[in-house]
């Protein structure tokens, strides 16, 4: 009976003194560009060293293992994180001391997708955690419509009065049009009027010019001549 309380005894302290990891959440689902918060706790000890805590976090996903978050003996390493995610970690130190590993992912990407592990070590235990993070594409946000804004009575107005003025002095172009046209047509009439008098004027001098003017005159002795127009003399018996 003592040896089985003994046995009760060494058992439950070995229990109390596991080191134990745990994720609060084994399962994580967001879209691209947005921020996320992963979790995970382990076991602390009051007595414990900061020196002598280790954690090595990566994500294991179809094409490589990029690590996520890296700290030895007490101090983050940000030399060994991957190029992935470069700028959008951050760890809450505040709650690492009470045995919390709070990190904050931002303008997660698709490739993101994966197995995130991580393992914690220290002087009194050693274990690790996982959680799956599924980032899906964004979706296409529609393109709100603009509302159709009906024209203000005052708007309406002034369209009104453009319409009109338009009109009006589309209607006097028309009639400065109509006037010179009118004009136009005038001149050619009286042109046409002159050229065809200058034509009869013409016409009448060349007939009197062919026409000679005929002048009798009675000379001595019974003789008469005529005298044309061109001078010419003539003896007429």
């Amino acid at each position: 009976m003592i040896c089985r309380i003994l046995l009760l005894i060494q058992l439950t302290s070995c229990v109390c003194g596991t080191f134990v990891v745990n994720v609060t959440q084994t399962s994580y689902q967001a879209e691209e560009n947005h921020n996320i918060t992963l979790e995970w706790t382990f076991t602390t000890k009051t007595d414990s060293s900061p020196n002598s805590l280790f954690i090595f976090c990566e994500v294991f996903t179809d094409h490589d293992v990029p690590v996520l978050f890296h700290v030895h003996e007490g101090v983050e390493v940000s030399e060994s994180q991957d190029e992935q995610f470069a700028g959008r970690v951050q760890c809450d130190k505040d709650v690492l001391r009470e045995g919390r590993i709070r990190l904050h992912v931002s303008r997660l990407r698709t490739e993101d997708s994966g197995l995130y592990v991580c393992e914690v070590k220290t002087n009194y235990g050693r274990d690790t955690g996982r959680c799956h993070l599924n980032v899906t594409a964004a979706a296409d946000e529609p393109k709100p419509q603009r509302p159709t804004v009906s024209p203000q009575p005052e708007s309406r107005g002034r369209i009104g009065l453009y319409v009109g003025l338009g009109l009006t002095a589309a209607a006097a172009l028309l009639t400065v049009c109509a006037g010179l046209c009118s004009v136009f047509r005038l001149c050619l009439t009286k042109s046409a009027e002159r050229r065809e008098n200058n034509s009869v004027v013409l016409q009448m001098l060349s007939l009197s010019q062919k026409q000679p003017i005929r002048t009798n005159r009675t000379l001595s002795g019974g003789q008469t001549f005529c005298q044309k127009e061109s001078s010419e003399l003539w003896f007429k018996t």
